[in-house]
């Protein structure tokens, strides 16, 4: 990091926690809360995991044991949107350019929030309501819902962030239930959302 200085290696620093770790802590503990609240997308995760459980007949996950996990993924994706572990991303203007009416000289630093995105009614009707078959087919127009980014600045972690989640709930859901302690918890952001108490829940071993 030679010729950086001790803020710009700060920034480093705190932007590889927040990308390495805080993204998919933050999808994962919104997953666990949203199939809570959704007993039909629990019982459908529960059984598209528990097929690949069979399938593997006891071994290791495999490459080819996550792409089965399409659904389990509509849902994540659902969640993401829902729940957005970045709040969006600071992008400096190259040129003069006008949107909405708006000119922003260039230069100009803009913020592009991702709360605006993903709840957009044109490409998500009823915003709001928590409903994974948006992400079945074809899903969402392209540029729509950009979870990793998109274009040349794609995060590279994507596939092993999708690896990670699924990989998680695949051997939280098949062996165990939970509920969750407060289901009025609140929200905070700092900056990723999290839940302020953490979402305790109630755990029980599946039966065998």
């Amino acid at each position: 990091m030679d010729g950086m200085t001790e803020v710009e290696i700060d920034n480093k620093i705190v932007g590889f926690f927040i990308a390495s770790h805080d993204t998919t802590s933050t999808a994962i503990i919104f997953i666990v809360s949203y199939l809570s609240d959704h007993p039909e997308a629990y019982n459908r995760v529960l059984e598209e995991q528990m097929e690949v459980l069979r399938s593997k007949e006891g071994g290791l996950l495999r490459w080819e044991d996550i792409q089965k996990m399409k659904y389990t993924w509509c849902v994540a994706c659902e969640v993401m949107r829902l729940a957005p572990p970045a709040n969006g991303s600071f992008r400096e203007a190259i040129p003069d350019f006008t949107y909405a009416g708006y000119t922003i000289p260039k230069g100009w630093k803009a913020f592009w929030t991702v709360h605006t995105t993903n709840k957009n009614p044109t490409y998500f009707p009823d915003p709001e309501r928590f409903d994974p078959s948006r992400f079945e087919g074809n899903g969402p127009a392209p540029y729509a819902f950009v979870p990793f980014g998109g274009g040349p600045r794609m995060c590279p972690g994507k596939e092993y962030a999708r690896l990670e989640i699924l990989t998680f709930i695949h051997n939280l859901i098949t062996s165990f239930k939970w509920t969750k302690i407060n289901p009025q918890e609140k929200i905070s952001y700092i900056p990723s959302p999290i839940p302020e108490e953490g979402l305790p829940i109630s755990i029980q071993p599946m039966p065998n």
